[in-house]
């Protein structure tokens, strides 16, 4: 069974008009085209634009999306596996968010304070603390958590779109071809190196530069947790990315 772009458009929250320019850029072909010109879509290419609108959200830009969807499409079940356990993980911080609210306005309508410990419930980035502090010390955790929390609403989503943007341009090198030690690739090294250096308490040398330890060992992680890994594409996109990072890291003579 396949839909008309209209019944398309209308399920999925978006218009004709995007529809029709995914398929201009290569990203969401319909499945069969009417004698009349009309589009239509079938099961797979629902399943397709679903993964599209997931990876939009992210702020993925469509040459990624499309590399990434191109790469994918012999086990379409397994990445969107992946994107539900990322999803599920959203859920229940926002279950969370929304528990701490309620709470805060039941309390308040009563006359009563409220209480801060409960307050803050699922809006705290402190969901790694016990990873951090594992793997890289107590006093690490606590200067990058002081520093977080003293940063302006701003400055939080400047760091956060960095993040995104460094994503971005991992996955879009990534998906084409670009060598590790291509000139890209390493200015996208030494962008992700000062975006990490940005952070107090990371571990550093006497010099106050980054520990290659601690840059080697980030790359690592990202290959080895997919909840890092899905940040750069997957498996072959983190792989890239510490690939380049050590490349940087030997061009820095370290």
């Amino acid at each position: 069974m396949d839909y008309p772009i209209t019944t398309v458009a209308r399920l999925a929250g978006t218009t004709s008009r995007t529809l029709r320019h995914y398929a201009d850029v290569g990203l969401l072909e319909p499945s069969r085209v009417g004698a009349n010109g009309y589009r239509f879509y079938d099961a797979m290419a629902l399943v397709r634009l679903q993964r599209i609108l997931l990876l939009r959200s992210l702020g993925l830009p469509i040459p990624a999306i499309r590399a990434l969807l191109d790469d994918d499409a012999a086990a379409p079940a397994a990445a969107l596996r992946a994107h539900l356990d990322h999803l599920r993980g959203e859920q229940q911080r926002l279950d969370r968010q929304i528990t701490a609210v309620l709470t805060t306005v039941e309390a308040l309508e009563r006359g009563e304070e409220p209480m801060p410990e409960k307050m803050f419930d699922g809006f705290d980035h402190a969901r790694y603390r016990e990873e951090v502090e594992e793997r890289w010390g107590i006093d690490a955790y606590a200067h990058g958590d002081a520093w977080w929390r003293g940063r302006s609403d701003a400055e939080k989503d400047a760091f956060g779109r960095e993040a995104a943007e460094l994503g971005a341009g991992w996955i879009d090198a990534a998906t084409r071809g670009v060598p590790p030690t291509d000139g890209g690739a390493q200015e996208l090294a030494g962008r992700h190196v000062a975006w990490l250096s940005s952070v107090p308490g990371v571990p550093r040398d006497e010099d106050g530069e980054l520990l290659p330890e601690y840059v080697r060992g980030l790359g690592a992680m990202y290959v080895q947790d997919p909840r890092f890994a899905v940040n750069y594409g997957g498996l072959g996109g983190a792989e890239f990315v510490r690939a380049a990072l050590e490349a940087w890291l030997s061009r820095s003579g370290r």
